[in-house]
C-alpha cells in the first residue's frame, strides 16, 4: 500500500519577502474583483426588512443587473480596494503569529487557530472604516431607502455614477452625523464576526486538506486538494458566523449603536430565520474567494520560496 504524504505547509521563514509582497498585491486585487458583486448582494439582503426588496440571492442579482446595470454590482468597489492594505496586514500577521506559536507548540491546528484570529483582529482595525464607507455606497440605488446617507446626484434627474465624488459625499455625511466614531460603527460586531470566522477557517482548511490527501491518489497534486479544501472550510466558517455577520451589516448601515439590541430586534421581527439572511450569498461569494485565495496564496508562496528550497516542495 502506498503511503499517503502529508501536505507540506510553506512557513514564513521559507519565503523571499520581496517576491511575496510584490506578487501578493495582484493576487489580493484579483480576489476582491471576483467576489465583490456577491458581497454587495449579501449586504443588501442582510439589511432589508424581511423580503421587502429581494426574495433571495438570484432575485437580487437579476434585479440589480436589470435596474442598475453591471456598474450597480460594483458600487463602492473603488473604495473597497483600499482593503488591499488590510489584506497585506492580515497575511503578515498570520504568518508571523504562526511562527511565534511554533516556538511553543508544533500543533498545526493550534497555530492556525491563534494566527487566524490574531490576523483578523489586526486586519479589521484597518478594514472597518473602509467597510462602513463602501457599504453605504453599496446601498445606493435600489437599497438607498435602507440607509441613513444618500448620495446627491450631480444634476437633477441624472443617474448617479460611481465616483470618488460620491465617496467624498458619503464621508462628509458620516463625519457630520457621527464624527470619527461613525467610521468605526460596528467595530465590535466585526470583531465578533471575523475573528471567529478566520480562527475557524484556517484549522478547517488544513483539516479538510489532510483528509482529502488521505483519500486521493498519492500522485494527486497538493494544489488541487487545497483548492477543494478551501471552499469546504469557507462554507463551514460562514455557517458558524453568519448570525453575527447579519448583525454587523445592520449596525454599520442603519447606524445602530448596540450589538445586543440589534440582535434581539432581529430575533423579534424575523425569528431565527433572520440569522440565515444572506448566508447563500455569503457561501456563494466565499466559494470562489476560497478557491482563488487558496490557489493564489499557495501559488504565491511557492513562487516566493527561497531559491534553495524550490526543489524540496511537492506541488
Amino acid at each position: 500500500m502506498q503511503q499517503k504524504r502529508n501536505i507540506q505547509i510553506i512557513e514564513w521563514e521559507d519565503l523571499d519577502k520581496r517576491k511575496f509582497y510584490s506578487f501578493g498585491v495582484f493576487v489580493t486585487m484579483a480576489i476582491r474583483a471576483t467576489v465583490y458583486p456577491a458581497t454587495l448582494i449579501r449586504t443588501r439582503l442582510q439589511v432589508q426588512k424581511g423580503k421587502s426588496l429581494y426574495t433571495g440571492t438570484y432575485d437580487a442579482f437579476c434585479k440589480i443587473l436589470r435596474s442598475e446595470g453591471l456598474r450597480g454590482l460594483y458600487r463602492g468597489f473603488m473604495v473597497n480596494t483600499f482593503t488591499l492594505i488590510s489584506g497585506q496586514a492580515y497575511i503578515t500577521t498570520y504568518e508571523l503569529v504562526r511562527k511565534y506559536v511554533s516556538n511553543y507548540s508544533k500543533d498545526n491546528i493550534l497555530k492556525s487557530l491563534v494566527a487566524g484570529g490574531s490576523a483578523s483582529l489586526v486586519a479589521q482595525s484597518i478594514t472597518v472604516p473602509i467597510d462602513v464607507i463602501s457599504q453605504q455606497l453599496m446601498m445606493q440605488g435600489q437599497g438607498g431607502h435602507l440607509t441613513r446617507f444618500k448620495v446627491k446626484p450631480k444634476s437633477s434627474g441624472a443617474k448617479a455614477s460611481i465616483s470618488f465624488g460620491q465617496t467624498r459625499d458619503i464621508i462628509a455625511q458620516i463625519f457630520a452625523a457621527d464624527g470619527v466614531r461613525g467610521f468605526y460603527r460596528g467595530y465590535v460586531a466585526s470583531l465578533l464576526t471575523y475573528i471567529p470566522n478566520s480562527a475557524v477557517w484556517w484549522p478547517f482548511y488544513h483539516f479538510y486538506a489532510e483528509q482529502l490527501s488521505k483519500m486521493a491518489p498519492s500522485d494527486c497534486p497538493h494544489l488541487l486538494l487545497q483548492a477543494m479544501a478551501g471552499p469546504l472550510a469557507a462554507a463551514t466558517a460562514s455557517t458558524v458566523t453568519n448570525p453575527m455577520d447579519v448583525v454587523r451589516a445592520r449596525v454599520q448601515v442603519e447606524g445602530r449603536t448596540s450589538v445586543i439590541e440589534t440582535f434581539n430586534q432581529l430575533i423579534r421581527e424575523e425569528g431565527f430565520c433572520g440569522m440565515t439572511k444572506g448566508l447563500s450569498a455569503r457561501i456563494i461569494s466565499s466559494t470562489p474567494t476560497a478557491i482563488v485565495m487558496v490557489v493564489g496564496y499557495e501559488t504565491l508562496k511557492k513562487l516566493s520560496l527561497r531559491p534553495e528550497l524550490v526543489d524540496s516542495r511537492h506541488w
